[in-house]
């Protein structure tokens, strides 16, 4: 990209190119946040003139050139903006564009939102001269050019750990209340939903419907988001999904967010229900905080987030299943997710909610504990109880968990007829003939993760089967 514009003083080019760009490992200079740090946020508060200095940028700690090359350290992102027509509503949505402003920086990966942000640098792009100074100016006129009634502007980066590890608990904090706001408020409430596209860069085919019952996937944009943020920016990657006519109620389908999506994603995605993980699931990006994954010998679902290490009961590491959940595809039992969404009392409702649970991570599950059935709590397992599949339908067994009873009905189904006895005389050549049966899976794509990086992908098929069973050697 030539130099030219508002960024021709900047050592990196900026702009739309660079969104969707990777750094890998061997790449990077630094990385900040991340899976193997536990603090790390990025937060945009809403202040008075008076409280915020135009065009300021703060580095608490070493800039980028004095970190240590390969590290990954706790890192802070802390924005002020004041402005006439600025309201406090508007500071999650604002906050999200963060993700999309820092990605048109050449050499700058951003994923993820909120305490769960993954930022790497690019080697050459620091020898290039990319520092926190170059980011902080590259937003902040990013974010005075898209959405001109911010005013003032001011942004401090956070690389010293005691600083950042001061800073996080009040960001979650504020995250919290945010989050607080939309809860009691039910999709029949409203007549319209909310839309997201800010992620189609990384999956092109996924569009989040925002409904107040379903925060988006990444936890990061409730309704009243939407809501703001359609106000400010109407033409903009978040917008109004006008409800139309409800075609299924438990499932949370809809005419309306079925024509927007199908639209927005260029036909790739015709039909989404809300509540379920199967059939017509809402997409995934890459973005979500958690992520479901069907374990097909319990007939149950686990939960895993990305901060979690190490494999799952199904033998499948977080990274393997969001392989097999991301990229705006429906993939059924792999459906990612928010811890909002996970407290709604419109979880799954179609598969079961949280009797269709089998398995949580221990950070999950105590974070969860309040919305989790009392009665439900101590039937969950986690990774300091189980391990492998056996052990996991063993305690499920024991614990009487409800998805025990899907199997009992299964177990119960009535069994073919036995073939009446035939004389040998009479006996004609007989060829055997399979049971009717139904077909196992019947979609128009199919991913079945296998780990190692490897999936199976199959388009177009009916599978019938009375048994399948695929044992790593």
């Amino acid at each position: 990209m030539s130099k030219t514009g508002m960024f021709a003083d900047l050592p990196v080019d900026v702009g739309v190119a660079y969104e969707g760009e990777r750094v890998r490992k061997p790449k990077m200079h630094v990385e900040l946040g991340g899976p193997n740090v536990k603090e790390r946020f990025e937060l945009l508060r809403i202040k008075k003139p008076e409280e915020v200095e135009d065009g300021k940028i703060t580095i608490v700690g070493p800039d980028v050139p004095a970190l240590e090359e390969g590290s990954s350290i706790p890192f802070g992102i802390y924005i002020k903006a004041a402005g006439e027509k600025l309201e406090a509503d508007m500071e999650g949505v604002m906050e999200r564009r963060i993700h999309d402003f820092c990605n048109y920086i050449e050499g700058f990966m951003h994923l993820n939102q909120r305490d769960i942000i993954w930022i790497r640098l690019d080697k050459k792009a620091v020898k290039k001269g990319l520092t926190f100074e170059v980011v902080g100016k590259a937003i902040q006129r990013l974010f005075k050019s898209e959405m001109p009634i911010i005013e003032k502007i001011q942004t401090t980066f956070i690389t010293d750990p005691t600083e950042v590890k001061k800073k996080f608990p009040e960001a979650l904090k504020i995250y919290e209340a945010r989050d607080a706001r939309v809860r009691g408020m039910k999709d029949d409430d409203v007549d319209v939903f909310y839309g997201c596209s800010l992620c189609q860069s990384f999956a092109p085919s996924h569009v989040c419907v925002i409904p107040p019952q379903r925060y988006a996937n990444c936890g990061a944009i409730s309704w009243f988001d939407g809501r703001a943020a359609a106000r400010v920016d109407p033409k903009g990657p978040i917008f109004e999904i006008p409800k139309g006519k409800c075609l299924d109620e438990k499932a949370g389908e809809y005419e309306g967010a079925n024509k927007v999506v199908a639209e927005k994603s260029l036909g790739d995605v015709t039909r989404v229900q809300l509540y379920t993980a199967f059939g017509f699931p809402h997409t995934s990006c890459g973005c979500f905080e958690l992520t479901t994954f069907y374990v097909p010998e319990c007939d149950g679902m686990g939960v895993v987030h990305r901060d979690f290490k190490g494999p799952t009961p199904s033998g499948l590491t977080f990274g393997a299943i969001a392989d097999s959940t991301a990229g705006g595809r429906q993939v059924d039992g792999f459906h990612g997710l928010s811890y909002e969404y996970m407290r709604s009392p419109r979880f799954l409702q179609v598969d079961g909610g949280w009797n269709r649970i089998i398995w949580l991570p221990t950070e999950v599950k105590e974070r969860m504990k309040d919305y989790i059935p009392k009665e439900l709590f101590d039937k969950i397992p986690t990774e300091k109880e189980v391990k492998t599949l056996e052990e996991l339908k063993e305690f499920l067994k024991a614990h009487n968990h409800p998805v025990v009873e899907r199997w009992k009905e299964e177990e119960a189904a009535p069994a073919a007829a036995p073939t009446p006895a035939v004389s040998p005389e009479a006996a004609a050549p007989v060829v055997a003939q399979a049971p009717m049966m139904q077909p196992i899976a019947a979609s128009p794509e199919v991913v079945v993760p296998t780990g190692g990086g490897i999936s199976f992908i199959f388009k177009n098929v009916k599978i019938y089967a009375e048994k399948l069973i695929i044992r790593k050697k």
